[in-house]
Order: structure tokens, then C-alpha cells, then sequence
């Protein structure tokens, strides 16, 4: 998370210090002018400030919530460029000011103590402000670009802590910080994350249609770099440099570099001169004026006002229902109540007014894509279903249990609004052939897990445990291979790779039993006549499974699901050691779950190249990165156990893992069976 976290942990020290030292100066020229009794004015405008900035992050934070998916990459993009420009003008601001800063805040203070209360409120509002609006937008750039990680929020807040540490320190005068060494510092630094967040601006830019070349690439090395290894993980967090960048991102991260860097470095070398000391400024005469109101009236008047006003603008900047009449759902009034909406994300109220649970879809009436959809709605029960609208021709789809779908009438939506993907609904009979194909692969891994069970129930009758250590394991990867058939397998799974867990006896339970039982005993010094009843049962149920394979009903909606399962459990349980139960050959499951997924995207290729052109290209490339990393732990015929590898590698293969699965989760709703007639 620490990745996450820097570029925000930094801005919050620096912009805390920074807003905390205002308020620090302004307190101590108040104390000292003997005028105490002005500290809530500073406080007030203080107070308004933090309800400024926290207002201004809801707003951005809610406004692009309501935006359709490329009008949000648009305003994300701008809002990067535009924290680009502030964040480059505060770091030139303060180095220019750092040596001054204490005299200009004095005096303003002083000058504002011979005046009313709201010159003095309105002083330190205006201090304070600023840096909490560039506080907020910057920060949710970065929590923008690190997606859902709470990185940023955390960073942020450390950073914070921290500055208010720093500043009650310099206020009691027990630390002495150079300040404007300090800021040189964290200037130099923030000029070069800025640049990152300006490249990631750019791209959001270009995926919002605003800028073109999104597909130009000026270099991809997702094949090479191992997107879930700790430094490439750190590089992406903090600088925004990702595998593969547009030539319009490096070309504007470069010429911000070229351009900011050496003019704010120049700027630091050229400030040689002192400023002179500013001359003490006598405390003005401070005047009482009598107290006409409460006290507490004005701090919760200026704290309300701004998260009042930020309220209203989220409640008017969210856009309308799509229809805020139902729609209704169900055989005889499909659609009911649809008119045209406009373009962009819209939210239709889907009402069941049939006698019978229904699914209801969002449908191109043309080619029977998918753009929205609600599956298991009640009779007489209403759910949102929200989906993104452009220019063309929609129509409902509804489909009662057990009855003929109905499609609506078609409705016409004039205007742009961007490109829209929706997903080709795949049918039963499309998941035929695939299924066939995998049915005729995991027949013909039985048949070889059936030899080669027998050959170790034979090596451990023959006290052969050498050899059938050996034998186990190549037994063992087979049976790996078949991931997508587990759920089919019935009660033979238990029999033929069961688990310890949950057994009441553990590794002595008699019902512990098949791969992971001969496992146990093999490499915990178990005599060949302990084993050789188990390893007689293992080679009976593996038999039993083969011959009762081809009458066992698989789902063809199993497959798409087993895509991304086979190598969730990996993760889940291989790759945390889990069921190692002493051959240290968890990386040789792993290595086998990812040949099983393997085969099973080849028997769905045809299908997922006709949904997306695009989602398969990154599946190969993750699956590459991934077989790279296993291929590294395995040495002959031995594998690294997982305990035993170091901490980057393992969280390389951990990431590489995880990442495969994000590649890999969008497989089962493209593939999801939808009844369409």
C-alpha cells in the first residue's frame, strides 16, 4: 500500500507544514499582541477552511460518480492536468516565499488586529484555503489512480499527523527545521510525481475521447515486466509510469520534466540573497467590540455554509432516472412505461408485475447484445438496473422461469454519448462444441491418472518409496490438470485428493484419504504397509471416476465459471502452502492448475474472440508471466516449496497470480448463458 501512499503522505507533510505554520504564526503574533481573545476568529477561519476542502472533495468525488464511464476518464483527466498546474505553482510559490514566509503572515495579522473580526477570520480562511483546495484535488487524483486501494487516504493522513507534530514543535520552539531546505526538497520530488500524474491525466484524456492516439504506444513491456512485483508495483504507485504508456503520455511526462525541473533548480541556485529581517511591528491598539450574538453562531454558520452548498450542487449535478416511471417486467407488459432516455449512465426502476421470478435485460434489439441486466426478480418487487446509454436502438428483454422471453418495443435514442459496449448473449448450444471438446481432454487425463495410480499403488507394494515419491508426484500434477471437471467429480474428489481440514482426526482420521494421505505418509517416514491400503483405494476411485465420468453431468455454464476458479484456489491454497502436506510440491499444483486453465480458455477462444477482441492478448500475456515464475522455482525434478521462497519472489508470484485473476474475471459474465428466445 506504501506505494499508494507516498505521493499523497508527501503532499499532505508539505501541505500541512505548510498551512500549519500559518496557523502557528498567526496564534503566536496574537498571544504576543496580548490579544488572546481574537484566537476564535483564527479558529473560525481555520475551521471554514477543513469544511472548504473536505466540501470541495464530495463534490468531485460524487459529480464523477454520476458521469458516464467515458465522461468520467474525461473529468478525471482534466482534473489531473489542473492539479498538475497548481501543485507546479505551490512548489515555485513556497520557494520563493520560504524565507519571508514568517514577516508576510505577521504583518498581515497585525494589520488585520486594528480592524472587525471578519477581516481577521477571513485571513486566516484565506491562508489556510488554498492549501486545503490543493490538498483535495490532488488528492483525488491520486486515490483516482490507485483505483481501490485506501493507499492514498492513509498516506494522506500520516502526512497530516505528522505536519500538526512538526508545527506544534516549531510553535513551542523545541524543534529547529530549515525550512527552505525543506521545501526545496519536497519540491523537487513533487515536480517529478507531478509528472506522473500528468501522464496518467493525459491517458484518461485519451481514453475519454478527448485526445487521440490511446492505441499509439511509444513502448509495451506488460510481456517482460512483472506487473505484480513489488518494484514495478512501487514505480506505478508513485511516479504513475506504467508497462505501457502512449507516446502522448511520455512525451508530456518528459516535457514537464524538462521544462519545470531545471527552471525550479535554477530558481533554487539563484537564491542567494538573504531577505532582510523584517522590522518588529508594534501590536496595534486592539479595540473590544461587545459581543452581540453567541458565540458559537458564527464557527458553525461558516462550517455549515460550505458543506451545504457542496449538498446541493451533488444533489443538482446528479443526473436524472432514466425513467422515473417503472418499467415493467413481466409476460404480458414487457417494457411497459419505457420511453426514450437520454444518453449516459442512467438508472431504470425494473418492476415485477408478473406472477413469476423473471430475469430482465437491456438489450440491442438488432443483434441481441447485452447492455444492462437483473436476474432473479421477485413478483411484486422492484430493482435498479443501471447501465450506460449512447445513441441507438434498445429494447427489454424479459424472461419468466419457465416461460418464452418477451422482448418490448423498440425505443430510439438520438445524440452521441460515446461508444457503449454491450455483451453478444451466448447460448446453451454456443457452449457445445467447447464443452465436447473439454469432456474428450479430461476422458483422456483419466486414462492416464488410471495408469499411474495403479503404477504407484504397485511401487508401494513392492517398496519401491523412492520411486513412488516419483510416481506420486507426476500422478498428482495429472489429477491437477482436470480443474474445471472438480465440480462434476461428485464424491470421487473427496475420495481421490481429500484434505486433512476439518476431519476430526486430522492426519489420523480414517476418512483422510487419496493423494494427500499417500503424501503425508511418504514423506513422514510411514511404512509401505501403511500405504499400501491407501494407495490401493486411490487407484480404485480414480477407476470408479473414469468409468462413471461419461454419464456425470457437467454444466455448460460450469466452464466459463472454472476459468477463473481453477487458479482462485491455487492462490487461495497453493500458493499459501496450505495443503502441502510434506513434499514441498505446491508450485507443481500451481503449475498444473495453470496447464488445466490453459486448456480450458483453448476450448473457449473461439467464443471469447467473438466477445471481446481484445481480453485474450492480455489472458496470454498474463498466463505467460506467470508460467515464467513457476518455470524459475522448478529445478529438474524438484520444485522450491513455498515456505522456502524468498519474500520478492513470492509476492512476484502472488501478484503475477492475483493478476491473472483480474484478467481472468471478466470471463464468466461474457460467457454467461442468457436466454434469448
Amino acid at each position: 500500500m506504501w506505494d499508494d501512499a507516498f505521493p499523497s503522505f508527501l503532499i499532505g507533510l508539505r501541505e500541512g507544514l505548510e498551512a500549519g505554520l500559518i496557523v502557528s504564526i498567526l496564534v503566536a503574533t496574537l498571544v504576543r499582541a496580548d490579544a488572546k481573545s481574537r484566537l476564535l476568529q483564527v479558529w473560525t477561519g481555520v475551521l471554514a477552511a477543513i469544511a472548504l476542502a473536505l466540501s470541495f472533495g464530495a463534490v468531485l468525488t460524487f459529480t464523477a460518480a454520476n458521469l458516464s464511464a467515458t465522461a468520467q476518464e474525461a473529468f478525471g483527466g482534466v482534473l489531473s492536468v489542473v492539479a498538475v498546474a497548481f501543485v507546479t505553482a505551490m512548489v515555485f510559490w513556497m520557494r520563493r516565499s520560504a524565507r519571508t514566509f514568517s514577516g508576510e503572515i505577521r504583518e498581515k495579522v497585525t494589520g488585520a488586529l486594528g480592524m472587525g473580526a471578519g477581516v481577521l477570520m477571513l485571513t486566516s480562511f484565506l491562508a489556510v484555503g488554498r492549501e486545503g483546495l490543493e490538498t483535495a484535488l490532488f488528492l483525488w487524483t491520486t486515490a483516482r489512480a490507485a483505483g481501490e486501494s485506501s493507499g492514498p487516504l492513509t498516506g494522506a493522513a500520516i502526512g497530516l499527523v505528522l505536519a500538526a507534530g512538526l508545527c506544534w514543535g516549531l510553535y513551542r520552539r523545541v524543534l529547529r527545521i530549515n525550512l527552505t531546505k525543506f521545501f526545496t526538497a519536497t519540491g523537487v520530488v513533487l515536480v517529478v510525481i507531478a509528472a506522473g500524474v500528468l501522464g496518467y491525466g493525459l491517458r484518461d484524456l485519451q481514453e475519454g475521447g478527448v485526445l487521440p492516439g490511446l492505441t499509439t504506444y511509444a513502448f509495451d513491456l506488460s510481456g517482460s515486466v512483472d506487473a505484480g512485483s513489488w518494484y514495478s508495483t512501487l514505480v506505478q504507485g508513485v511516479f504513475n509510469l506504467m508497462p505501457t504508456m502512449t507516446w502522448l503520455q511520455v512525451v508530456g511526462y518528459v516535457g514537464y520534466l524538462a521544462v519545470v525541473l531545471p527552471l525550479f533548480l535554477g530558481g533554487v541556485r539563484g537564491e542567494r540573497v538573504k531577505a532582510p529581517k523584517p522590522e518588529p511591528t508594534p501590536a496595534p491598539e486592539v479595540v473590544s467590540s461587545p459581543r452581540r450574538r453567541p458565540v458559537w453562531v458564527v464557527p458553525v454558520a461558516v462550517v455549515a455554509v460550505p458543506a451545504v452548498v457542496a449538498g446541493l450542487v451533488v444533489a443538482f449535478a446528479r443526473p436524472k432516472p432514466a425513467s422515473s416511471e417503472t418499467v415493467a417486467v413481466s409476460e404480458t407488459e414487457c417494457g411497459k412505461g419505457f420511453t426514450a432516455p437520454d444518453t449516459g449512465r442512467q438508472t431504470f426502476q425494473m418492476h415485477n408485475t408478473g406472477d413469476k421470478t423473471s430475469e430482465v435485460y437491456l438489450i440491442d434489439p438488432a443483434t441481441g447484445a447485452v447492455y444492462g441486466e437483473v436476474e432473479g426478480l421477485a413478483p411484486g418487487t422492484t430493482r435498479d438496473l443501471v447501465a450506460t446509454v449512447a445513441g441507438g436502438s434498445y429494447a427489454w428483454r424479459c424472461v419468466p422461469t419457465g416461460a418464452k422471453a418477451i422482448t418490448s418495443a423498440t425505443v430510439h435514442v438520438s445524440g452521441g454519448g460515446g461508444t457503449v459496449k454491450a455483451v453478444v448473449p451466448v447460448s446453451e448450444n454456443d457452449l457445445v462444441a467447447p464443452l465436447k471438446a473439454y469432456k474428450v481432454y479430461v476422458d483422456q487425463g483419466l486414462a492416464t491418472l488410471e495408469t499411474q495410480t495403479r503404477q504407484l499403488s504397485a511401487d508401494i507394494a513392492g517398496n519401491h518409496l523412492g520411486k513412488a515419491r516419483a510416481d506420486w508426484l507426476t500422478a498428482h500434477r495429472t489429477y491437477s490438470s482436470l480443474g474445471a471437471a472438480y465440480g462434476t467429480f461428485e464424491d470421487f474428489d473427496q475420495k481421490i485428493n481429500g484434505w486433512a481440514d476439518g476431519l476430526a482426526g486430522g492426519v489420523d482420521d480414517k476418512d483422510f484419504a487419496g493423494f494427500h494421505r499417500i503424501e503425508y505418509g511418504l514423506w513422514h517416514g510411514q511404512s509401505a504397509s501403511e500405504l499400501k491400503v491407501p494407495a490401493q483405494q486411490l487407484a480404485t476411485a480414480v477407476v470408479g471416476l473414469r468409468k462413471a465420468f461419461p454419464t456425470q453431468d457437467f454444466d455448460p455454464g460450469d466452464l466459463p465459471l472454472r476459468a477463473h476458479e481453477i487458479l482462485e484456489n491455487a492462490l487461495q491454497f497453493e500458493l499459501t502452502g496450505d495443503t502441502d502436506e510434506g513434499s514441498g510440491t505446491n508450485l507443481a499444483t500451481v503449475d498444473s492448475n495453470l496447464t488445466g486453465t490453459r486448456e480450458l480458455l483453448t476450448v473457449l477462444r473461439p467464443l471469447l474472440t467473438k466477445e471481446s477482441k481484445t481480453l485474450l492478448p492480455t489472458i496470454d500475456t498474463a498466463v505467460a508471466r506467470l508460467q515464467k515464475l513457476l518455470d524459475s522455482a522448478h529445478h529438474g525434478g524438484s520444485w522450491t516449496p513455498v515456505e522456502q521462497l524468498s519474500r520478492p519472489d513470492r509476492a512476484r508470484l502472488n501478484g503475477a497470480t492475483g493478476q491473472l485473476l483480474e484478467d481472468l474475471a471478466p470471463v464468466p459474465d461474457l460467457l454467461e448463458i442468457r436466454k434469448s428466445a
